[in-house]
């Protein structure tokens, strides 16, 4: 499992003193909140402080220890910042997106194998598991009702085939 994970791209400036907008690929600013280190680099190498996060509409502005001009802030655009997932509370039950891609999607009944996770999409309503096999991409709705066990351990997630979810035979 990956130890840096990424919260969100610097996408721009925010007035003159330094703050950047940065867009969120987390869940939402208060689990930004939660970080008083960043990193600018997935091994934890380029730390540097987070001293605030508000939110803005669907962005986050911050403001990162030492950034204290426009001048300053214009040399971070486009880059990624991560947290250290050992500094992250998250809910009981819930796993990151790094850690559900890759995992082995399988019938929970008759271990039929359906592919592997290639990503997590999120249009709202629910996460949406985009199932890679053989090259031929299905998209699962990651509900109760069909998503019955994820186990990012062993990189399988179990589910209960609905019919018209995948090809019918």
């Amino acid at each position: 499992m990956k130890k840096y994970l990424e919260v969100g791209k610097i996408n721009n400036t925010h007035g003159v003193k330094g703050e950047l907008k940065l867009t969120l690929w987390c869940d939402d600013i208060e689990y930004l909140k939660q970080f008083k280190t960043l990193y600018f680099d997935d091994k934890g190498e380029k730390a540097v402080e987070l001293l605030s996060a508000r939110p803005q509409k669907n962005l986050a502005i911050i403001r990162l220890d030492g950034i204290d001009t426009m001048e300053k802030a214009e040399k971070l655009k486009g880059k990624l910042l991560y947290c250290d997932r050992d500094d992250a509370k998250i809910e009981e039950g819930s796993n990151y997106i790094a850690d559900l891609i890759g995992c082995y999607v399988v019938d929970i009944d008759t271990e039929e194998e359906y592919g592997q996770v290639k990503d997590v999409l999120n249009y709202g309503s629910c996460d949406i598991y985009d199932i890679e096999s053989w090259g031929k991409h299905t998209l699962i709705p990651a509900t109760d009702d069909i998503v019955k066990e994820i186990n990012v351990e062993y990189k399988v997630i179990r589910i209960k085939k609905m019919k018209g979810l995948f090809d019918e035979d």
